[in-house]
């Protein structure tokens, strides 16, 4: 299960272990040292970023869920492809096409082992029965045989090891070791597993997701550091919380005062501390860069269900603050999020970084600290953002400009301290999903100077023409194009 290739002590020492750790909707100003007003403290995240850099000015690729992924795990954004808008159902196929080159599967040709854990929501192909009673009447699990092994799917774009779900718990979509299924409707209890303990499988129930991927990312940080102590570890672990159903343990419970969201918070919270605690024990943090950020923005709502109370209405909690907006918006609350790095001796601790960055550009970067050369038809929208992350001083950003993608497929460009959004309304969940038809007088997009308006309160789109015309022309170049980036010219190190 564990990869056994080894490497040399130097590979070791100059190759760092990664640590991705990907919350599920947590909002910018649901992280403490993000937001002072915060109702819900975040103390191990907060240590991230005081041992190491802060953005303030991180975005997840998409507003939603799969396209974030993908582009995190392929340095591409997912509108390329064939997911123009929306997430995948839980049946659908591969979304990562079949030879693509991963972050997972580069780093692989680097020497590192490479385990995901948590939400896949990727699609791979499921084993299919060979025929089907009432077809229809259960939705997918119906023509699914759980005894069969998954088919293009997590250990065939780039991970050794895999140990998770396709959504947020096993019961809903199946808990998944490599490409077979252990768990699904009708059982009550959990087979064993290697590193998890007995009372969180038996007798099972969904609030135990959390901890029981906890658990086994400990064991794995521990086994494979065991046995192959000179080999660096890639781990990219994504998170189930605080997206719904908001399923804290009871130990959380009622933990923050202000509602189950905010509790949920704060287990996401422990559970960064937990992964810390082992590289510690097993004294590789000094060696280990770990990134912590959100695939998106908080959806807002108080129970994690429905719109009828938000959570700031209810609680006086804002997860977007200071931004407009949430979760599936093209405005800043559904795409900027929480981004925070470690990696001691090499990111100044208490650094804060105002560098626009993307996740989408942890590919680039990761290739330029190993000394990968990334081929011309990979990762084609990441940008080495290394010199951010060690607060290296330069002239000029590193982005030449940053695409959005909202919920509905609506676009926006941001360059420097303008932001374009092609379209009238939200693009999401903050307004009615259908795009407003301009009347003649009325502007076609949105345009806002986020330096000076950073609420994105007064659209200045008729009154700055030249700027909507350079920003459409570069979104169009970049739209057209297969690439946004600069064509790799030789060896990154």
């Amino acid at each position: 299960m564990i990869s056994g290739a080894q490497v040399s002590a130097a590979d070791a020492v100059s190759r760092p272990n990664i640590i991705l750790i990907l919350a599920d909707d947590l909002g910018y100003g649901d992280v403490s040292c993000y937001n002072d007003q915060s109702k819900v403290q975040t103390p191990n995240i907060d240590r991230i970023a005081r041992e190491g850099i802060r953005f303030t000015d991180g975005h997840s690729p998409a507003s939603v869920c799969t396209p974030t992924r993908y582009a995190i795990l392929t340095g591409r954004h997912s509108w390329r492809g064939r997911l123009k808008l929306g997430v995948l159902r839980q049946d659908e196929p591969a979304l990562i096409e079949e030879g693509r080159l991963t972050w997972p599967a580069m780093l692989r040709e680097r020497g590192y082992s490479t385990a995901a854990f948590g939400k896949w929501h990727l699609g791979f192909t499921w084993g299919q029965k060979a025929e089907v009673s009432n077809p229809g009447k259960g939705g997918w699990k119906d023509r699914v045989d759980f005894t069969k092994p998954i088919t293009n799917g997590q250990t065939t774009r780039g991970f050794d090891y895999f140990f998770g779900m396709v959504g947020a718990t096993p019961t809903d979509d199946a808990l998944i070791e490599n490409d077979r299924p252990l768990f699904w409707d009708g059982k009550d209890r959990m087979p064993p597993i290697a590193g998890v303990s007995p009372e969180i499988l038996n007798p099972w129930a969904n609030h135990n997701t959390m901890p029981m991927l906890t658990e086994k990312v400990g064991w794995y940080i521990r086994e494979q550091h065991k046995q192959h102590p000179r080999k660096p570890m890639f781990i990219y672990f994504a998170l189930t919380a605080p997206h719904m159903p908001i399923i804290p343990t009871p130990g959380f419970q009622g933990r923050t005062k202000a509602g189950e969201v905010c509790d949920f918070v704060a287990q996401l919270d422990d559970t960064v501390g937990q992964v810390l605690k082992v590289i510690e024990e097993r004294g590789i943090a000094d060696n280990t860069l770990v990134i912590f950020s959100s695939d998106n923005g908080s959806p807002c709502f108080a129970d994690g269900k429905s719109q009828t109370y938000s959570i700031q209405e209810r609680y006086g909690h804002n997860p977007s603050r200071p931004w407009r907006g949430m979760k599936g918006d093209i405005w800043e609350g559904g795409h900027r999020v929480p981004m925070v790095a470690r990696w001691p001796g090499n990111i100044p601790a208490g650094t804060v970084s105002d560098e626009t960055v993307s996740l989408v550009d942890l590919m680039a970067t990761t290739a330029a600290i190993t000394g990968a050369r990334l081929p011309a038809d990979a990762a084609e929208d990441s940008w080495n953002i290394l010199p951010a992350l060690l607060n290296q001083p330069r002239k000029k950003a590193i982005r030449e400009a940053t695409i959005h993608h909202s919920l509905i497929g609506t676009f926006a460009i941001r360059q420097g301290e303008w932001k374009l959004c092609t379209d009238l309304g939200s693009g999401g969940f903050s307004a009615p999903q259908a795009i407003p038809k301009p009347g003649p007088e009325e502007p076609k997009g949105q345009l806002y100077n986020l330096a000076r308006d950073p609420g994105e309160k007064t659209n200045v789109y008729k009154e700055q023409p030249e700027i909507v015309a350079r920003l459409s022309a570069l979104l169009t170049k970049y739209q057209n194009e297969s690439r946004s980036t600069p064509l790799p010219s030789g060896p990154l190190k």
